[in-house]
């Protein structure tokens, strides 16, 4: 689907305009094989918070616009190799699935920084293609994040499969809250629901996501690699 690209404003208060009162919706602007201008630019309007999805890009990027104060979000599949830069790079990490990550991000994290934010990353619809750990493993891996002293475990993040029906996207939309809800209710600091992008963050949002991650419809159709 070909997908209009809006300003800033102008997507702030399409979100604005379908957030629930009193609950205020995060963009995060998916910056992934954006040049780092493009990025600069963005942020000369307003906008702090950026989704990467390769670390090595990423972190090149971070460093070059270190003097904005930027946030960062890791989005892309972590493998346990690049961790260490990644937990030395980014203030979020929304791709964590398996103890073996948890692990080594609290190991990498330095003890200079604030506590690296996570979201346990779930595969709600059980896609072969997608990454993601399963719901009924969201428990297990959220005692073992809330273990470590260098994480601290934020919420939960789902890329539900795109189907065609409406209905089959809002029932993906609705698990991922039940589970959202009820992770909140055994830990303090769970606040952020991460699911919705440019097609669909309306249906995210009216099931309760409280950050969308938005690329295309901002920066238009990305760069190739």
């Amino acid at each position: 689907m070909s997908l209009q690209t809006v300003s800033l404003a102008s997507l702030q208060q399409q979100i604005d305009a379908v957030s629930r009162p009193g609950q205020p919706v995060r963009l995060l602007a998916v910056s992934k094989l954006q040049p780092a201008a493009a990025i600069a630019a963005l942020a000369a309007q307003g906008q702090r918070a950026f989704g990467e999805n390769y670390v090595q890009e990423a972190a090149t990027k971070i460093q070059e616009l270190a003097a904005l104060a930027l946030e960062w979000h890791l989005i892309g599949h972590l493998q346990s190799n690049k961790a260490e830069v990644a937990a030395r790079s980014f203030h979020w990490v929304q791709t964590v699935d398996r103890p073996k990550l948890v692990e080594a991000l609290a190991r990498h994290r330095p003890p200079a920084l604030p506590p690296l934010n996570v979201l346990i990353q779930v595969n709600i619809d059980d896609e072969d293609s997608k990454h993601g750990c399963q719901p009924a493993q969201v428990p297990a891996l959220a005692e073992a994040i809330a273990a470590h002293a260098r994480l601290r475990l934020r919420g939960l993040m789902a890329i539900p499969a795109p189907f065609p029906e409406q209905d089959r996207r809002q029932a993906a939309f609705t698990r991922m809250r039940g589970l959202f809800d009820a992770l909140a209710a055994r830990h303090a600091h769970v606040d952020t629901l991460s699911m919705g992008m440019s097609s669909d963050f309306a249906e995210a949002i009216a099931a309760g996501s409280t950050m969308v991650r938005v690329g295309t419809a901002l920066f238009g159709q990305r760069p190739t690699p």
